[in-house]
């Protein structure tokens, strides 16, 4: 759409300069309509702007907001009946054991370490990292 409207511009330009015969003028015409076209601004943020996802991030708490992101995305593996055959030995069934690995955990959910989880698994959402982060940075809050 933009397109057509240059077009459409410079052909009126170019008959404007056949009836007149003044460059100058045109050059000082096509400069400008070049600033426009330039200053032309998509930011895909101001038109689509994330609604709110209702992340609930106030008293992040292990009971309320950890057990379940690990429950959905991590006992598979890191239960205690599994953890030694699928989960390199990792268990996160219990709070005590979240707790002494807590920044390993934080890592690896975050796909700043060697071991990405959850593994062969997209790196969870915005909002659950959110959470873990707050959770984390609170002191881990039981």
């Amino acid at each position: 759409m933009h397109r057509e409207i240059i077009i459409n511009c410079l052909y009126s330009l170019l008959r404007f300069i056949k009836m007149t015969k003044n460059l100058t003028l045109l050059l000082v015409l096509i400069a400008i309509a070049l600033m426009v076209v330039s200053c032309y601004y998509d930011n895909e943020e101001e038109l689509f702007p994330k609604l709110s996802t209702g992340c609930d991030t106030t008293n992040v708490t292990y009971t309320k907001n950890i057990v379940p992101i690990l429950s959905s995305y991590c006992y598979s593996c890191h239960n205690n009946a599994n953890a030694a055959s699928f989960g390199g030995n990792i268990r996160l069934e219990s709070y005590s054991d979240v707790k002494a690995i807590l920044t390993r955990l934080y890592n690896s959910v975050t796909h700043n370490s060697a071991f990405p989880m959850p593994k062969n698994s997209p790196m969870l959402n915005d909002c659950l990292i959110l959470q873990i982060s707050i959770w984390k940075n609170n002191g881990a809050p039981l």
